[in-house]
């Protein structure tokens, strides 16, 4: 963001102020040179009849973040599309709904094998998936957007990758647990020191200390399943901000969807983003739990009290005797670090 600024403030563009009332114009004849198609050829084009300047696409453009959705997005295509040619709706025949219905499919095997061909005038994953439906189908793929924004498809696209993430970060911590359990009863009579301050303070079992780190994950377990109901709620048919104009019908756009719910303020709908600050604070703490065991299990490797397996470690170029607990010391280093938390949300399922 800031490299796009200071392009823009570091240009060497030439303004000229007309008179009060008439707007600044630009005399860089290589800018206005590279301008893109005039504006009215957007999905958004309306009223415009000027081109947009390179540095503005470049800044508004959203694919490298929302290209991640690309599924999402035409689940939810497939489903409005399918909700259009409802009787009480009714903009498009049954015909059409079939034929806007395979176009998407397409485009879909396209993404699933890797021949989606993104171009520069694709802002977001909704410009992309139409521009390229309207190529396979022509003028019919215009039609998709009836009634709809970018306000409800992004917030619907937002909740149904979640909700993804959301079972994938489930699955995740239940091979963790079960894998724990599994361990615990194979050592049940194992005894070893307990600690406080760092000192050997009253004798436990193995599979007691084992499970004191899988009890906050069953308590993540818990706050992500009441999370997930939250993302749950649809928001499809909420339209820009004052809902849908043509009657659609939003709990079968749901039902389609398998949400839960539908969303009950067109308002709020458009603008809630509460469920990814949820989801990012869950995160947070889950991998405070992941580095609490990290950092204890590299203290009992220190004091010889766990070893562990080569496969997890590695050594020194400069002292051939070290076994160093690598892997451990980056989770319980890195774990902890917001930004990262920020990373492998974007990336897709946390990974433990």
């Amino acid at each position: 963001m800031f490299d796009m600024a200071l392009e823009s403030a570091h240009s060497n563009r030439k303004l000229r102020v007309w008179p009060a009332g008439n707007e600044i114009s630009h005399f860089d004849s290589k800018r206005t040179q590279s301008m893109s198609k005039p504006a009215a050829a957007k999905l958004w084009g309306g009223r415009f009849s000027g081109a947009t300047d390179p540095v503005m696409e470049k800044f508004n453009n959203s694919m490298k973040f929302d290209h991640i959705m690309w599924k999402q997005d035409l689940e939810g295509s497939i489903a409005y599309a399918t909700a259009l040619g409802k009787e009480g709706c009714g903009i498009l025949t049954t015909v059409e709904v079939s034929t806007i219905v395979d176009g998407l499919k397409q485009v879909m095997a396209e993404w699933e094998a890797g021949k989606f061909e993104t171009k520069p005038s694709d802002e977001d994953i909704h410009t992309a998936n139409e521009r390229r439906l309207t190529e396979i189908i022509g003028k019919l793929g215009g039609k998709l957007h009836t009634g709809r924004s970018r306000n409800d498809q992004v917030a619907t696209d937002v909740r149904l990758w979640l909700r993804v993430e959301c079972d994938k970060d489930m699955k995740l911590l239940e091979d963790v647990l079960t894998s724990a359990i599994a361990k615990g009863r194979e050592f049940i009579g194992v005894l070893q020191a307990g600690f406080t301050h760092l000192q050997p303070a009253q004798v436990v079992r193995f599979s007691h200390w084992l499970m004191s780190y899988m009890i906050p994950l069953v308590r993540d377990m818990e706050r992500l399943k009441e999370l997930k109901a939250r993302v749950n709620v649809s928001p499809l048919g909420s339209g820009a901000l004052a809902g849908h104009p043509f009657n659609i019908d939003r709990k079968f756009l749901a039902d389609q969807l398998f949400f839960e719910e539908v969303s009950f303020n067109s308002l709020d709908a458009t603008s809630d983003r509460d469920m990814v600050a949820e989801y990012m604070m869950w995160a947070s703490l889950m991998l405070v739990h992941v580095s609490q065991f990290a950092e204890d299990v590299i203290i009992l490797n220190f004091q010889k009290m766990l070893v562990m397996s080569d496969a997890y470690c590695a050594g020194s170029s400069l002292m051939p005797q070290k076994k160093n607990p690598d892997a451990l010391e980056l989770l319980q280093i890195t774990l902890g670090s917001p930004f990262l938390v920020a990373r492998l949300c974007h990336q897709g399922s946390i990974a433990i």
